[in-house]
């Protein structure tokens, strides 16, 4: 299993607030996290309605999970893709603890 996985797998733990939302993990093996009625949870493969896409390499979505990466940067430098709800992707750091994450 990547590192990116096991860090996706991590987050349900890691979920500390955050509206409904699909957020759809594009990495070597995509995942998904659906947070619904303050939860999270993690499945593998594609959402068929997902509020944001992220697609980045395994590496760059643990260090930017970890907020060792900036997702500004990240995205300015065609490190982090995104599809759907921008305004989501801002508010993502916000929804889970990195230091829960390591």
């Amino acid at each position: 299993m990547s590192a990116a996985v096991d860090l996706i797998n991590k987050l349900p733990q890691a979920y500390a607030e955050g509206g409904d939302c699909v957020i759809q993990f594009n990495v070597s093996q995509p995942h998904y996290v659906t947070i619904k009625d303050g939860a999270a949870t993690v499945a593998a493969g594609t959402a068929a309605n997902a509020d944001l896409g992220i697609t980045m390499e395994d590496d760059d979505l643990v260090a930017l999970m970890k907020g060792e990466l900036n997702g500004m940067t990240a995205f300015m430098t065609g490190k982090l893709q995104l599809e759907g709800d921008l305004m989501l992707a801002q508010k993502l750091s916000s929804y889970f603890d990195p230091a829960k994450l390591g």
